[in-house]
This record gives C-alpha cells, structure tokens and sequence, in this order.
C-alpha cells in the first residue's frame, strides 16, 4: 500500500505473528477436538483453553523487560524458538483424560513464550506506525493472529488425523511457524524507547510514559473497554461441533484454514474502517455483531450447513473486533514504553476472555449450547450499553472525530 511508510509493508506484521495464533489454534481446535474425540467433557476442555489464556493476562508485568533490555528483533527470535517448541511438545502427550493435565501444562508455557513474541511485534507497529495508518496496520497484524489460529489449528488437525503419530504433526507445525521469522528482513528497524543508559531510569522513564496513557481520558475510555466482554470470540467450536452433526473434515476446515481466512478478511475490514469512524465505537458494534452471531446460532437448527454458516459468521466479527482493539489501543499508547502500554491494556483485555472462556464451558455442561450462546450474547450488550453510558459522562462533549 502506497500510503502506508516506506520502510515496511504491514504484512510483515501478519507473518510475524502467525506463531502467536498458531499456538492459540493448535490449543482450542487440534488438541481440542482431539480430547472431544476421547471422551472428554467440553468444560474440562475449555479450562485447558483458560490456562493458554492465563498468561495473557498477567503478561504487563513482564511487558518492561522487553522495553528495557535488548531490542525487538533480539526477543522476537528468542521467543519465536521457545513458542515452535512449545507446539512440538503438544504432540508428545496423549489427548484424553489421563494427558490433560500434562497438556495444560505445555500449552500455559507455549502461550508464555508467544507473550514475548507479540510484545516485540507490537513495540515494533507503535513506534513505526503514524496514526492516520493504525487501523490499517492493526488489520494486517490481527489477521496473523486470527489466520495464524485458524491455519495453525486446521492444518495442525488434518495432519494429526493422517500422520500415524500425534508429534509428527506437531513437529511440523511448529517447524512450519519457525520460519517466520525470516520476516524480520523486512521489518523497521529496532526502535530505542530509552536513549538513557541505566535500569533504574529507563524503569523510572517507563512508569511515566505509563502513567501519561492512564491520566488521559482517552487512556480511561480504552482502559474500560479492556475489562468488558465484547469479542470475546470464546465460543468452544471445535469442542461443540458434534451437537451440528459436522464431520472431521468439516470441523478442520471451519475452524481452521477456512475459519482462518474468515477472520482475516474481518481483520482487514475492521481496520479499514477503524481508519475511518471512532475506533472505541467501532470496536463496541464489531462486538455487537459478534453477539448477534451467536443469538443466531443458538437459536436456529443443528445441522452441518447451520454450524459452517454461524461459526464463519462469528469467526469474521473476531477479526472485526481484534483489529479494532489494536486500533484504539496503539490510538491511546503513542510510542514510549510501548511494549508495557500496549500490554498493560491487552492484558486487562483478556481477563474477560479468560472469563468468558470458563463461563461458555460451565454454562454449556450445565444446560446446553444455546444457553451458552445467549449468554456470551447478553453479556456482550451489556457490555456496550455499560460502555456508552461512562462514554457519555467521561466525555460528554466530544465529537465524532477521532482522538
């Protein structure tokens, strides 16, 4: 694209991410459909899926190292090796009961390391990225994360339904992600938050830069939308498919190279738009259309037909609402401390997925699908309807224009 910096493209941001999805699709689609398949209830699943998410949201109160210590490039690489790892290990226990607890395990360290990676990428987009272009930058690096997903978990699927061993596929797979990091040749240069030499002030200039974010009332508005329940994109698909009569081929390709292209495409929409109207706002109607999505899926028939149209449809408001989530977010963080301040705000953002993740397990074992559906739904306009009130008395005057 012509209008965005010369110095990189922002695709190099959708391959550098690919491993952080990929870890998140080989967790909640291949290793999930996997222990479905073994007898395994969808909650037990769904907290293993929780335990991928734990990481993500203590991940700020790592977020300094990356700003104080190396560059960008350095951690990416570090991180890029612990997270192909971390996918190799998946396929060396065994999917059911008994290997649930190893599991777990070896998904909560995967999603640690992948924390890293996606801290040096993000610091990397804030300080290159000029406002006007946020949006669309955010796009191209949420439809890594959503394709990496989907990719990873479809591909990682199909392989361990051919290959005679379960490592096999995660070997490859995870070798697969490793070679993304050839895109750091074309990625901006290491930036240097912190001219100053000393870990005492560069720790000192960062809780400033931090607090300067926080005291905004842009910061505020972007730190209430981080603790409410909207895009979340929770649901348990590959868990549930079954209930819809879907086939194993039709399971790996919704949820993952379909499901993954899906979310892509809703991530480059999202950006674009978020380029265009308040990007805060847009994020609370991507989440709406996300809810509505699931109202329809609750409520209309089970058949093969109904789960590839409503699991697309809801997988393209994720990509809707992650893009605009990056977008607000890189909106409010300016460039400084980048990695801590975009990761303090993600952080905060995956407290309600993590909560969303146990409530859409519990909710289903309790009663059923639809119930769970319905309430992701309402919690998702309650969310909104929370969101524009303090909206309203945070910034009663402001316009439609963006920050």
């Amino acid at each position: 694209m012509s209008s965005t910096p010369r110095r990189f493209h922002p695709w190099v941001f959708l391959v550098l991410v690919l491993p952080f999805g990929v870890v998140n699709g080989y967790t909640v689609v291949t290793l999930a459909f996997e222990l479905k398949a073994a007898g395994v209830d969808v909650g037990p699943i769904t907290m293993m899926v929780a335990w991928s998410i734990l990481p993500q949201t203590w991940k700020f109160f790592w977020g300094p190292v990356v700003d104080i210590t190396l560059n960008q490039r350095k951690w990416y690489l570090i991180s890029a090796v612990l997270s192909a790892v971390g996918i190799a290990a998946m396929g060396f226990f065994p999917p059911t009961r008994a290997g649930l607890a190893a599991l777990s395990l070896v998904v909560f360290l995967a999603s640690l390391a992948t924390t890293f990676l996606a801290m040096a990428c993000e610091s990397l987009i804030a300080h290159a990225t000029p406002d006007e272009y946020r949006g669309r930058v955010a796009g191209w690096y949420q439809a890594g994360n959503l394709g990496g997903s989907g990719i990873g978990g479809g591909l990682g699927l199909e392989l361990a339904q051919r290959l005679p061993a379960p490592w096999m596929a995660s070997v490859t797979v995870g070798a697969l992600s490793l070679l993304c990091c050839l895109a750091l040749f074309w990625a901006p240069a290491p930036a240097k938050s912190f001219a100053a030499t000393g870990v005492v002030r560069k720790v000192r200039e960062t809780a400033v830069d931090v607090w300067q974010v926080v005291r905004q009332r842009a910061g505020i508005l972007a730190l209430i939308l981080c603790f409410l329940p909207l895009g979340s994109g929770a649901a348990p698909f590959a868990a549930m498919a079954g209930e819809w009569h879907a086939s194993d081929h039709t399971v790996a390709l919704v949820t993952g190279v379909l499901g993954g292209v899906i979310s892509m495409v809703g991530c480059f929409a999202g950006g674009w738009l978020c380029d265009r109207m308040d990007r805060k706002v847009a994020y609370v109607w991507f989440g709406l259309f996300q809810a509505a999505a699931g109202v329809a899926m609750g409520w209309l028939g089970r058949s093969e037909s109904m789960f590839i149209v409503w699991t697309l449809v809801y997988t393209f408001g994720s990509g809707l609402s992650y893009a605009a989530f990056s977008a607000f977010v890189l909106e409010a963080i300016g460039k400084g401390a980048a990695a801590t301040k975009y990761n303090g705000l993600a952080s905060l953002s995956n407290v309600p997925i993590y909560l969303m993740t146990m409530i859409d397990g519990w909710s289903h074992d309790k009663w059923n699908s639809t119930v769970m559906f319905y309430a992701e739904s309402g919690l998702a306009v309650i969310s909104a309807v929370v969101f524009l009130v303090l909206a309203g008395i945070l910034w009663p005057n402001r316009s439609a224009a963006r920050d």
